[in-house]
């Protein structure tokens, strides 16, 4: 993975776990790269990311697609609903620190949630493009 995509992921990280509202959803703010065996739910993980670059000869730009994923155990769909409104309130217009890297646009650009039967969970989806300009 190249260096703005984990300076991304980082600040995603960062931004979910220090919000105390999606503390108090998640029990703890638990957001993993992959989940531990016997985590408790809630939960999210970070899936896919795609980097595409845009460097020219005078430019060092990126465009990414970070994916994220809410499960929940609960019966209802309105807990993984009311976590994935929390992390797009708490993303839109973030001030993400990326180190030598700063953030030129964050924008969700897909959401959904779906009971998923094979797991016993409801799963939901936010993709969020992300374009990084390299900082002067």
């Amino acid at each position: 993975m190249t260096a703005p995509a984990i300076e991304l992921q980082k600040a995603i990280f960062e931004a979910v776990n220090d919000d105390p509202d999606l503390s108090a959803a998640l029990g703890d703010a638990r957001l993993f790269d992959r989940a531990p065996e016997n985590v408790a739910f809630p939960h999210m993980t970070v899936g896919r990311t795609s980097v595409y670059d845009w460097a020219t000869g005078t430019e060092n730009n990126a465009e990414q697609l970070l994916t994220l994923h809410v499960w929940s155990k609960s019966e209802a769909s309105k807990e993984t609903t009311d976590i994935m409104d929390l992390v797009s309130a708490r993303l839109r217009d973030a001030a993400l620190s990326l180190g030598d890297h700063r953030r030129a646009h964050l924008k969700l650009e897909f959401a959904e949630a779906r009971y998923d039967e094979d797991l016993s969970a409801h799963h939901g989806l936010l993709r969020f493009r992300a374009v990084i300009e390299e900082g002067g």
